[in-house]
């Protein structure tokens, strides 16, 4: 017997297959409020403590990094190897940090040097360039702060979580064709748009309350498109290594890595800007 309404076996598979695409949602959420929490402490905070914040967020990266890159190596079998990675560019990073004039820029050298024989050798050129990204968004994060204050770094940190959010749930939501299925096959072009657009409105909303200079208009998608760049580039070294998360860390968001790769990416770009007198005060 046919009919023309919808079956009960076709009805539980689309309402499963609903939840399914909701299934992180409430795990992201609440890990999200945790970061969100942690996250604005750092901000706020000034010094040493920033200082110290973000060389321990650094170290928990490139422990990640160091599993990842070394997935295949035996002496990797064993946990230490990336510790020792972890601590050290702890420590390299406050170093960079602390130390005065430019020449700390060159201790970036040290994790890089010291990770390349534990490191696959297949590997060992997105370890370089991690390592090297890992420590140039550190280092921008607390330059941008104490330079260009905190209404500036924080019109960056909103544009990537207001990017990342709305390119979740419209993403979600839409779906439609894929932005670049060969590396994140999730992210679709409605999600990318959105973020765009959401980096576009918050620049128009600080323009019009006279907050930011018209250039936020364009800088602003810039630093969501570098934001995004970096979680494709995330994205292609997990599928390169065949995982699917950076560590288990963070419920619902995987690892550190996974949460802080699209404000890696913003933030090399804002030092970018900076370097060239491009990054605009907000608020000032």
């Amino acid at each position: 017997m046919s009919g023309d309404g919808p079956q009960p076996g076709r009805l539980r598979g689309a309402l499963q297959r609903g939840r399914d695409k909701w299934a992180d949602l409430w795990p992201r959420l609440l890990s999200g409020a945790v970061l969100a929490v942690l996250g604005l402490l750092l901000l706020l905070s000034s010094g040493l403590w920033i200082r110290l914040g973000v060389s321990a967020v650094i170290g928990v990266m490139m422990w990640e990094l160091a599993r990842l890159t070394g997935w295949r190596h035996p002496e990797f079998r064993s946990p230490r190897h990336p510790v020792l990675i972890a601590i050290l560019s702890g420590l390299v990073m406050l170093a960079m940090l602390v130390l005065p004039g430019d020449w700390p820029m060159a201790l970036a050298l040290v994790p890089m040097i010291a990770g390349w024989h534990g490191t696959h050798e297949h590997e060992r050129p997105a370890y370089l360039l991690f390592t090297l990204a890992i420590l140039g968004a550190g280092y921008a994060l607390v330059v941008i702060r104490e330079v260009m204050g905190l209404p500036t770094l924080a019109w960056i940190v909103g544009t990537v979580v207001l990017s990342d959010v709305l390119g979740y749930f419209i993403g979600r939501k839409l779906g439609g064709p894929r932005f670049w299925p060969a590396i994140s096959p999730k992210k679709t072009w409605s999600g990318t748009i959105a973020g765009w657009a959401g980096a576009l409105v918050l620049a128009l909303v600080l323009m019009l309350a006279g907050q930011a200079p018209w250039p936020v208009l364009v800088l602003g998608p810039l630093i969501a498109l570098a934001g995004q760049f970096g979680d494709i580039a995330e994205s292609w070294l997990k599928r390169r290594v065949g995982v699917k998360d950076s560590s288990d860390l963070i419920p619902g968001h995987g690892g550190v890595l996974d949460r802080f790769d699209a404000m890696s990416g913003a933030l090399l770009m804002a030092l970018l800007l900076l370097i060239g007198d491009l990054l605009p005060v907000i608020g000032g």
